[in-house]
């Protein structure tokens, strides 16, 4: 079908063939009639390429973007025109706030029925141009590994983020002769030796530093440099909302995370810092609690901003040092700073991680599940390198205070807040790492916006366990509403199946936990299983956070009216 040069055959023959060209061994689809020569193309090289076939686009969508998180190679996604489009736009939206590597090919009616609201017919451009790095239609077969190139390099390079093409019907049936084109190249700024002297100064000069990581486009090595870089200055470092798995939880160094719920005295250290090292997170609303850890536009700390896109340093914050560099090439520059003489702050550090281990400890709640505690057994249980899914929801608030990530890409979860994402992520991880263990916590919310692709789970025999909290509510709603309304509770009630026997209808493995002691010997069984499994908590909803029961937030909420 194709020499060293020329790829002769469909379009779809041509795509396919772009696609083995830029190292691609997963796509994740509902397929649809638009696109059925990319189908047949895929026959062909079954072998080579895992077609894994979703329920729903939005399930294949978010498998794609957790593809991108956990290898930092752009995830693929092919959907259908028009609905299939529609139901996939949420994986673009989390890929492009969470700045992950994603291309999704759209089929697209033929090019002789355009602009005449054909069947299905949806502009793409204006449809995902204000969430997509860059989106297009190609027109011409002999055109596609040029416009597949552009695609893996843009997702890729700078910011990384999504790419959409759409693909009309009758294209992908032209036969045409293409000139091939290399595989892609990431294309990253490094850090000036200007940058870096700057950098070492201001530390040299700091009294009360800190570091916070966070984004995407890191490597296992940028991680192991930038551990080296903190441990030779002793600096407190803290992970930003959702990248949790960027530094050891259980190094001394570490001091929390710094996202939803904050631990309080963590907040305080970085209002108080004298010099704030943030590499890589955009420090978005969720990383700032509100952009309020940082005056804007000009922080009172001496901020030092890494970030890979250049239109993200100044966007709101004036940074006295602004870096524009991807991770591994500023990481390896930090790793060569040395501060000559032992900082003066070093006794600081131990004191954060005192703070974040103290935080780290789960209180008890009311009632006769201790989710806590169920956290603390997950942290003992699991290897290490287990990857740890979800959505959103206050539920995940437990997963994300109470346990502690010690592996790099050990953590699956939405920068976005999408709900519904933690079941698929954890079927793509499955896919691409069979052999590491893979847990999905949801909320019943959260588990019904994507429970069908527990099938998906089982036509690839693919053991996730599934951890579903059930308390009957749309939490994180309710709890808002009782703050802002108390005692006016509408719709945020639900009706939830028994979600232990849903999963034995799909021929999972379906457990109930009712207390504490009931979790264990669940997991066990469950892991034992081999199959996808699903365990349900049934939790209060009074039990809404760590610390507040819905009760209490209503009662201030009152109190305050009053």
């Amino acid at each position: 079908m194709h020499s060293d040069a020329v790829i002769t055959g469909s379009g779809g023959q041509i795509l396919v063939a772009s696609l083995l060209t830029h190292g691609v061994n997963h796509v994740f689809c509902v397929p649809g009639e638009s696109y059925l020569d990319v189908l047949d193309a895929l026959y062909d090289v079954r072998d080579q390429i895992a077609l894994r076939v979703c329920r729903h686009e939005s399930g294949a969508a978010n498998m794609a973007e957790a593809y991108g998180k956990l290898t930092g190679k752009p995830g693929i996604v092919m959907v259908t025109r028009g609905p299939g489009a529609s139901n996939a736009a949420i994986g673009i939206h989390t890929a492009y706030q969470d700045s992950t590597p994603l291309i999704m090919l759209i089929g697209q009616v033929a090019r002789d029925c355009m602009d005449r609201e054909a069947f299905q017919e949806i502009d793409y451009r204006r449809m995902f141009g204000q969430m997509a790095k860059w989106v297009a239609q190609i027109d011409d077969a002999g055109r596609i590994p040029e416009y597949l190139s552009r695609a893996f390099h843009t997702a890729v390079s700078g910011r990384p983020g999504p790419v959409v093409l759409a693909l009309p019907e009758d294209m992908l049936t032209e036969i045409a002769s293409a000139p091939s084109a290399p595989t892609y190249q990431r294309v990253a700024a490094a850090p000036a030796p200007a940058a870096m002297q700057q950098l070492s100064e201001l530390l040299a000069g700091a009294e009360r530093p800190i570091a916070i990581l966070g984004g995407s486009g890191w490597t296992a090595q940028a991680c192991a440099d930038i551990r080296r870089f903190a441990e030779n200055w002793q600096l407190p470092v803290a992970c930003a909302f959702r990248f949790q798995d960027l530094f050891d939880n259980s190094h001394p160094l570490y001091a929390g995370d710094v996202g939803i719920g904050i631990n309080p005295k963590l907040a305080q250290r970085i209002k108080d810092a004298d010099v704030v090292l943030a590499i890589g997170p955009r420090l978005g609303e969720m990383t700032t609690s509100g952009y309020t850890l940082f005056d804007i536009p000009l922080p009172r700390q001496r901020l030092v901003h890494v970030h890979a896109g250049a239109e993200e340093l100044g966007s709101v914050y004036a940074a006295q040092l602004p870096i524009n560099s991807g991770m591994p090439e500023f990481a390896a520059a930090a790793v060569k700073l040395s501060p000559g003489t032992p900082p003066a702050w070093s006794r600081e550090a131990g004191l954060a991680h005192e703070n974040y281990l103290a935080w780290n400890t789960p209180p008890q709640v009311s009632g006769p599940v201790q989710m806590g505690d169920i956290m603390q057994y997950l942290r003992d249980k699991l290897p290490v390198d287990a990857i740890v899914c979800n959505g959103a929801g206050n539920y995940a608030t437990w997963v994300h205070r109470f346990y502690r990530f010690r592996h790099f890409k050990s953590q699956l979860a939405p920068t976005s807040g999408a709900m519904g994402y933690g079941v698929p992520a954890a079927i793509a991880a499955k896919s691409l790492y069979p052999e590491r263990t893979v847990i999905a916590f949801a909320g019943d919310g959260c588990f019904m916006m994507s429970s069908q692709e527990l099938a998906t789970a089982m036509q690839y025999r693919l053991p996730v366990i599934f951890i579903v909290v059930n308390n009957g509510i749309y939490g994180t709603i309710r709890m808002h509403q009782e703050r802002e309304y108390p005692g006016r509770v509408v719709g945020t009630s639900l009706t939830n199946p028994d979600f232990a026997a849903y999963a034995r209808a799909f021929g999972a493995f379906g457990a109930v936990v009712e207390k504490t002691a009931d979790f264990a010997p669940a997991f066990e069984q469950a892991q034992d299983s081999g199959l996808p499994a699903v365990i349900e908590i049934r939790l209060s909803p009074e039990v809404i956070t760590p610390t507040l029961t819905l009760a209490a937030i209503r009662e201030q909420a009152l109190t305050a009216k009053n």
